[in-house]
């Protein structure tokens, strides 16, 4: 029985280290350089349910952004799962000028957040 949770726990871990190892070699930037670099922001839908629950509060995620522009993946960071899903998806269709390195782009790893507020009228 402890070589079975042993043998899993190394599988965790080293699909785990995996995971995070092709991020190790992404140029990050800040969230500063990121929103000024979007050429087009699409805005998360507020979940139908989360309103009716009034739900707010602030996703944090991290956008791996392709050499020309693309969003290739979002990782949740943190964020009420209610609000994450839709938050990732608007993130997906964002667009960016091209990152540049020694004169050449370069895939980067970029922090956006996005927050959900019902404001007064809501």
């Amino acid at each position: 029985m402890h070589q079975r949770v042993g043998f899993w726990l190394m599988l965790v871990f080293l699909l785990s280290g995996i995971q995070a190892f092709p991020q190790d070699e992404l140029k990050k930037i800040t969230k500063g350089e990121a929103l000024s670099a979007a050429t087009a922001k699409i805005q998360p839908t507020y979940p139908p349910v989360a309103k009716q629950m009034r739900v707010e509060g602030v996703v944090e995620l991290q956008a791996v952004i392709t050499e020309e522009g693309k969003v290739e993946k979002v990782n949740i960071l943190s964020g009420n799962p209610m609000l994450t899903h839709p938050a990732a998806e608007a993130l997906k269709a964002w667009k960016f000028k091209a990152f540049m390195e020694d004169g050449k782009p370069v895939k980067v790893l970029a922090p956006v957040s996005f927050t959900f507020n019902l404001g007064r009228g809501d």
